[in-house]
């Protein structure tokens, strides 16, 4: 029996044990269309259910000695790297990636789970001056349940990056994965902590859609929600936040500009645009979604991306040797074709791609001639597209990397000394020097600005503790004091 054998999970999600689901579903291929397994989706009354399961574990959970929940974390790191090809497999089946991103995957994810097995041995708080006769103290807490909602895209990485850290700090998490990768994003972590030993009840397995992920943010158990997604998604899941006032942890979407200074190596540099705009179908948040590029080496870069993106290998991951795989369905598949005719009509250029190949597949494209009102400059594609605009100068080049609504990533190609000085003037949550713009670690904080996120919730010590605990005043004297009454 493999680790993440069927028989073990199918048809089952998980509350405090696996248990039969009442309503399931399949998990598809996207590159055939194949039916791979039928996977569990919970309901409201399972969420409601395994919030009060998660409230009443965690007490315990948090009591333990530093070392037992650094134990379970380290053990959970280590299993992801011994079943790499196993969760690989899923990996590129479930949402059509390919092997490199599977890799990559399983890589953060043991990374993730070694760096939260250090939290716990951390400081935990601080000591306080005080102006009276005692000790005063801001010791850190777990804020009891947490609910993660993860995406398709990386759906490992993704879900990891906070289950881990929340995990660490004394709390239980609800996750909800993705229905669509409800195995690699979902089935995956659940079999790896129980292997890892993590007592039942801390962390429960809820797939399903809108309704379960309003529930998972409304628990009255749940205390914090950390969420990835889209723009709209995460403002409803804020705006219910607050009202519940829960603190909700959003990193959203992001239309990532490349900005390719004069001067720059243009191979490099085409190389880098083609990893950061098709890497993984495009379907990256920090994907390079607007390539800005001085007019004195435009026609270069184009011709130099063009050609890459012609030349780019798309297939079944699965089975075949490629660059790119499908696109997670056909929604999004006609999404991304949308934005590319839509600004196609209104003036663009197609010099590489601009088609579906076949099925959900859909050629690495290269537009140009492009305008600020053209959708595909101004939406997030989410898509294999790559689109291109000169400027003339560097003041021109921040305004039109600062001109949207999301605040992301944003790398800048060339010159170290004029990156620099571009750099301090950008509005984002990452700025790449000599780098493309998908950049994730496990010790680096992440978070956007603007409609990005609510700036840097997760990554990194500092991010992680404050996220995913809370601070309690706690002071002590001597002798009950003297009071005036």
């Amino acid at each position: 029996m493999t680790l993440f054998d069927q028989s073990t999970w199918e048809n089952k999600i998980n509350i405090n044990g696996w248990r039969d689901a009442t309503v399931t579903a399949d998990a598809l291929e996207p590159a055939t269309g194949n039916k791979l397994a039928s996977v569990g989706m919970a309901s409201v009354d399972d969420v409601k259910e395994a919030a009060q399961v998660a409230a009443k574990a965690q007490k315990e959970w948090a009591t333990k000695k530093p070392e037992e929940r650094a134990a379970i974390l380290r053990k959970a790191g280590m299993l992801f790297e011994e079943h790499a090809p196993e969760i690989h497999e899923w990996i590129m089946k479930e949402s059509g990636a390919i092997q490199g991103k599977a890799g990559l995957e399983t890589h953060v994810a043991a990374n993730e789970c070694f760096d939260a097995s250090a939290l716990p041995h951390l400081p935990q708080g601080e000591v306080l001056a005080s102006d009276d006769d005692r000790w005063s103290f801001a010791r850190r807490r777990p804020v009891g349940v947490v609910s993660v909602i993860a995406p398709f895209n990386f759906p490992l990485i993704l879900s990891i990056r906070a289950v881990a850290p929340a995990l660490a700090l004394g709390n239980a998490v609800l996750l909800k994965p993705d229905p669509r990768t409800a195995v690699c994003g979902g089935v995956v972590l659940m079999r790896i902590f129980e292997e890892a030993g993590l007592p039942a009840g801390l962390l429960s397995l809820l797939p399903g859609g809108a309704d379960v992920g309003a529930a998972v943010v409304e628990a009255p158990e749940v205390s914090v929600i950390a969420f990835t997604g889209s723009t709209n998604a995460g403002r409803k899941i804020g705006e219910t936040a607050g009202r519940l006032l829960k603190r909700a942890h959003l990193e959203l979407g992001g239309n990532n500009a490349m900005i390719v200074l004069p001067g720059a190596d243009l191979a490099k540099a085409a190389s880098a645009a083609a990893f950061g705009s098709f890497m993984h179908q495009g379907q990256i948040c920090m994907s390079t979604g607007r390539h800005l590029v001085h007019e004195s080496i435009h026609d270069e870069y184009v011709a130099a991306l063009s050609e890459k993106a012609k030349h780019l290998p798309v297939g079944n991951p699965a089975t075949e040797q490629v660059a790119l795989g499908p696109i997670i369905d056909e929604n999004q598949l006609k999404k991304v074709d949308a934005l590319v005719q839509d600004s196609v009509l209104q003036g663009a250029t197609v010099t590489a791609g601009g088609a579906i190949k076949e099925g959900l597949f859909y050629q690495p494209t290269v537009l140009t001639d492009m305008k600020v009102e053209h959708p595909a400059w101004n939406q997030e594609i989410f898509g294999p597209v790559a689109p291109v605009m000169k400027f003339s100068t560097v003041e021109e080049a921040v305004e039109l990397a600062n001109n949207s609504d999301l605040g992301l990533s944003i790398s800048i190609l060339g010159d170290v000394g004029l990156a620099m000085q571009i750099a301090d003037q950008l509005d984002s949550g990452k700025v790449h020097i000599n780098e493309q713009t998908v950049m994730d670690e496990s010790q680096a904080p992440f978070g956007g600005v603007k409609n990005s996120g609510n700036g840097t919730r997760i990554g990194g010590a500092t991010a992680n503790i404050e996220s995913f605990t809370e601070i309690q005043w706690l002071t002590m004297r001597p002798e009950i004091a003297p009071y005036p009454f």
